[in-house]
Formats: C-alpha cells, sequence, structure tokens
C-alpha cells in the first residue's frame, strides 16, 4: 500500500524506533510500511494517522485492484 508515512515522520524529525514506541509496535514493523512490504492492520493504520493528526486516506492510498 502506497504511503507517505516515512516524509510525515522526517518531517516531525522521529526515528523509527520513536515512531515504533509512540504506536506500540516494532521498529521494523514501521520499517516494512514504509518499504511499502507491509500493510498494516486497519488499527495500525488508524494510530499512526491520530498520531500524525490526519486521517488514513491522508497517509495511506490503497493499492488498485
Amino acid at each position: 500500500m502506497k504511503n507517505d508515512l516515512r516524509a510525515r515522520r522526517e518531517a516531525e524529525d522521529l526515528s523509527q524506533e520513536e515512531l515504533a514506541v509512540a504506536v506500540d509496535v516494532t521498529r521494523q514493523t514501521i520499517n516494512a510500511i514504509e518499504r511499502e512490504r507491509y500493510d498494516p492492520s486497519l488499527e495500525l493504520a488508524f494510530s499512526l494517522a491520530d498520531y500524525f493528526g490526519c486521517s488514513i486516506e491522508d497517509v495511506f492510498e490503497p493499492d488498485e485492484a
């Protein structure tokens, strides 16, 4: 799933580890999401969007079928 998680994280000057701790996942999970190798659960997507104060649609763009 396409996303701008890395850009948002870097704009906030956060490391992957800091963001991972904030949303209660591992650094590896954040890395995999940023590299578009892992699609987050709906719960995690909401947590990430909430952390950045935006909607899920602002962070994630669904793959076209």
